[in-house]
């Protein structure tokens, strides 16, 4: 049992090769190096979060060389393609940029937008800049980027779309999960742990370690 866990573990591919190989497959298809390592830096991402990574990314690329996507550079509260799918990567570049400027939006609304898992990753970031969480409902399913630390999803791996019809993105307010009445009572508790310094130990505590070797 344990030899075989090993023998899986060493199979496994590691995040900074994920990374690498991401980087390089990203610009062969076209794109920009910038926009290269920002989308490996999200595949890895997702990679790490346990959510479909490599295998979003490869089948957005076999697509790219037979489709066209639209790219979108500057987001608006409302925003609707053509007849084109978004392109999750420009997309995704977009908001990650205009992230500051974003949080004024009460809400942003998407449609069409391809593979919004590699689109996520971009937002996981951009709520580590930001400072909030940012909660998207993806086709009425819930998603919360918690300031790129995880990812709260009610959507499993294998039921993850390759196309959101519609998507709604908020930035979420920072403000504590708990009462006021119930960090009284915290705080009075860890009272019970402050100790008043007494004169002798302040003096105990002058110059201690030190010696007179004159």
């Amino acid at each position: 049992m344990s030899s075989g866990f090993i023998k899986l573990a060493f199979n496994m591919k590691s995040l900074s090769e994920i990374e690498t190989t991401v980087k390089r497959a990203t610009k062969a298809i076209g794109y920009s190096w910038g926009v290269a390592e920002e989308t490996a830096k999200c595949v890895r991402l997702l990679e790490s979060f346990g959510l479909p990574g490599i295998k979003h990314i490869n089948k957005y690329f076999s697509e790219r060389k037979e489709n066209s996507f639209q790219n979108l550079n500057l987001i608006l509260e409302k925003n609707q393609p053509s007849a084109k799918s978004y392109c999750p990567i420009i997309l995704g570049v977009s908001f990650l940029d205009q992230s500051k400027s974003l949080e004024s939006f009460k809400k942003i609304e998407l449609n069409n937008v391809a593979y919004p898992s590699i689109f996520l990753a971009f937002v996981s970031r951009a709520s580590e800049i930001i400072g909030k969480k940012i909660h998207l409902n993806l086709d009425k399913k819930e998603i919360i980027l918690n300031l790129n630390l995880n990812i709260y999803s009610n959507i499993a791996n294998n039921e993850f779309p390759t196309v959101a019809n519609h998507l709604e993105i908020s930035f979420l307010e920072n403000i504590d999960n708990f009462s006021e009445e119930e960090w009284k009572n915290m705080y009075k508790l860890s009272e019970d742990t402050f100790v008043e310094e007494s004169e002798s130990l302040k003096q105990g505590g002058a110059g201690a370690g030190l010696t007179d070797n004159d």
